[in-house]
């Protein structure tokens, strides 16, 4: 499912924070996206990327012996998953400012093109 946050007043989207609030609700950031929420999202996002590596490394490692038991697999699957989730939210929110950015990069790139 595809997350959606609305605009700030400045016309900047929303940012969609890599945690979420009560209920599992996804929490957002406007602003300018400079302040100390946005530097901890930026923190928490890096910890996050850097987990999903090292488990995909643990995960090479169980799954490349045939000796994984029942109980290591359902955890090791739990993990990614969790961990897909986390990545899927990132994306989610660097793709949405990205799109924002080009967005209102374009009339700037062709206001020198117009006749």
């Amino acid at each position: 499912m595809r997350v959606m946050g609305g605009q700030s007043s400045a016309g900047a989207p929303a940012r969609l924070l890599p945690w979420t609030g009560a209920g599992g609700k996804p929490c957002y950031l406007v602003g300018s996206g400079t302040g100390y929420v946005a530097r901890r999202a930026d923190e928490v996002e890096e910890i996050q990327l850097d987990m999903a590596d090292e488990l995909l490394g643990h995960a090479e490692g169980l799954l490349s012996g045939a000796d994984a038991t029942a109980p290591q697999l359902h955890f090791l699957a739990s993990r990614l998953s969790e961990s897909l989730e986390q990545v899927q939210r990132i994306a989610e929110s660097r793709g949405t400012r990205l799109e924002a950015a080009l967005a209102g990069a374009r009339p700037h790139l062709n206001s020198d093109t117009s006749p």
